[in-house]
Order: C-alpha cells, then structure tokens, then sequence
C-alpha cells in the first residue's frame, strides 16, 4: 500500500495536476502510509516531506470537536450545556439558550460575520468573541441546520477557554497532541518557531470558485462575506493569520491527522482519546438534510461530517475537509484513518482526494 499511494502521489505531481501532497494511513492503529510528493515552495530549501507543515483550513473543526468530546467526556462541559452558562455575553439577542451540541451540529443559528470584519480583527480572539457574542441568530436555533464555517471556531473555543481556563491551542496540546505525540505536528494557531516548515499554499481553482458564487449565495454573502474573509492561499500565507487562535481551521500534517482520527476509533502506542461508546456517540448521524448555507445534503455527526463525496458516501466515516480538498476521517467500518494534506487548492469535484481513498481501500480488508 505505502508504495502504490507513494507512486500515485509522484504521478499527479509529475502530471502538473498537483504541487505538494501529503497522504498518511493508519489501520488498526498503526501508520501504514506516511508518503509526500512535490514541492514545498519559493524560499524553500527542504524537501516537501511527511514533516511538512500544511495549512488545511477547516479540516481543523474534526480537532475542535475532538477537543470538545475528550473535554465531555472527562466532565469539563456537557453537549446540552447552553453556552451562554460559561460566557455570559453570548446570550445576546436571544442566545441564551444555544447548546454546544447546537454549534457541534451547525444548528446554532450563529453561521454569519459582519461584512466589514477585517483580517485584523478576523486574528484578533477578543475581538471576535464580542463580535460573536453580538450576533443575532439567523434562525431559531436547533430548527435547521448552516455550515458555521468561521463562528465554530469561536463558539467552541471560547466554551473551551471558559471550561478550561485555556486557550483553544494550550487545551488541544494538553488534552490532545501532547497525549498523542503530535504536539509538533498538529495546531490551531501555528508557533511562530515552526513557520520555516510550513509550505505556502497556491491557488489551483478554489478562489476563482469562491469568486463565482453568485453574491447572493449564502455561503458568500454570510459565512463569508467580503473577500477578505475569503479561505484562499491569500490569507493563509500571511503570518499573522497562521499565527493566530482559529479553532475552525488547522495547520498540521497529513500523518498528525491520521493518527488523532486513529486515536478515536481505537488504539494508537497505548493511546485512545474517546471510549468506544463516546465515539459512537459522536459518529453516529445527528442531523441529515438540506444545508441552509451549502444549499447542499449533508448528514452531520457531532462536530463531524459523514459520508463525504472522497468517502464514496458512506456514513460510517466521519470526519472533516477544508477548503481546497485537504481532508482528514475516520472509517469505522474498516478501523481505518486516512488524511491529506495538500499546498494547491482546488474547487470542489477535484477527483484527487477520492482516487487516493480508492487506492487505499483497494489494498485494505
């Protein structure tokens, strides 16, 4: 397997269709594929390697709700918590009764910013708690359900913080990446000492997507509502956003990912992060039907995605992508994680994703 995924990855670079691509596998618990391909950029002297750092942008809401799980499980909040108990502010305009389950299943209401927010205050954490907490909710809560594709960050993280008395990033290392091993692989706001091993993203397709919504498609005019809340290379290269607490996106690498999706659905050197019964909960459907801001059908776990298009539809699989197809899941069924990472970002229909999942698969029983 490690070989034919390797090749592949050699093949799509050496084909022009991709530039750096990670890919990393674990079967019941073991690392099975750590292979990487292509270049890591301008400025780089290093190979890109499998201790490459990629910005993978939401695929960082699966550690977020990992985050919250271990937190729930332990006894440090609860999912039918209304969040306004531990942030009092957020019960504005008639908040107060939003749950952490509601924000898991992007039932909240919250999934709109202001259109003038700017990339400054997008980096600024107290910031945009105020901004959050003064939203008014588009919806009645736990009515419907709209991708919160920035506020999930804020809404779960400052409940973390609240909880914990920790930052987003401290409270993933202590209750997550440290556990694991990762704790130099897998973040939310990037350690500045760790920017020379981050591969800058280029643009492939995913901006000039973004750019073609219509203005009045929900995504673009309330998730995100002006281009400078856009998910492109544009504002991920930029190091005051890599640096900053952004629990709704990540930086890590391909094999990091895997190995925390392997640590919930069973053992990894010792190590798992949720029982049995806790993942179940949190893997099984939760909300099915029609996305008020993806206009799309999805079926949603808790924090989780099931059935994604890269995992031929099936719903034993949870996990999360990012914007440009980086992606990273778990697949009960065959006690199996995978995750890619990738520095070119693509629009939506890239085959990339699927055909190394297929080849995966093709090798496992």
């Amino acid at each position: 397997m490690r070989e034919r995924v390797g090749a592949l990855l050699t093949r799509l670079v050496e084909s022009g269709a991709e530039d750096g691509l990670q890919v990393a596998v674990h079967l019941g618990g073991e690392p099975v594929v750590e292979a990487a391909a292509g270049p890591v950029g301008p400025g780089h002297d290093r190979p890109f390697g499998p201790d490459t750092l990629v910005h993978s942008f939401s695929v960082g809401k699966g550690f977020t709700a990992t985050l919250v799980h271990v937190l729930a499980e332990r006894g440090l909040l609860d999912h039918d918590t209304p969040i306004a108990e531990l942030w009092p502010e957020f019960a504005a305009h008639g908040k107060e009764r939003i749950t952490v389950r509601q924000v898991l299943t992007h039932t909240a209401g919250v999934p709109h910013l202001p259109d003038r927010l700017t990339r400054a205050e997008l980096c600024d954490w107290d910031t945009m708690c105020a901004v959050v907490a003064g939203l008014e909710p588009r919806w009645e809560p736990g009515t419907a359900s709209g991708y919160h594709g920035w506020t999930f960050g804020w809404l779960l993280g400052e409940t973390v913080r609240r909880a914990t008395g920790l930052t987003p990033s401290q409270a993933l290392r202590r209750y997550l990446t440290e556990p694991l091993g990762i704790a130099d692989e897998l973040f939310f706001g990037l350690p500045a000492s760790h920017a020379d091993r981050t591969a800058p993203l280029v643009e492939g397709g995913w901006a000039a997507w973004l750019a073609d919504l219509p203005p009045d498609a929900p995504f673009r005019a309330l998730v995100v509502p002006n281009p400078r809340l856009w998910t492109t290379a544009d504002l991920a290269n930029r190091p005051e956003y890599l640096v900053a607490d952004l629990p709704a996106c990540g930086t890590t690498t391909a094999r990091a990912a895997a190995r925390l999706y392997a640590a919930l659905i069973g053992e990894v050197d010792g190590v798992r992060l949720l029982s049995p019964e806790w993942t179940a909960r949190a893997a099984e459907p939760a909300v099915t039907g029609r996305d008020r801001m993806l206009l799309g059908h999805y079926t949603k776990g808790l924090g989780y995605f099931l059935g994604l298009p890269e995992t031929a539809g099936e719903v034993t699989c949870f996990g999360h992508h990012g914007s440009g197809g980086s992606i990273a899941f778990a697949d009960r069924d065959r006690g199996m994680s995978f995750a890619l990472t990738r520095t070119r970002l693509v629009a939506p229909g890239n085959r990339t994703a699927r055909l190394l999942v297929d080849a995966v698969r093709a090798e496992t029983p």
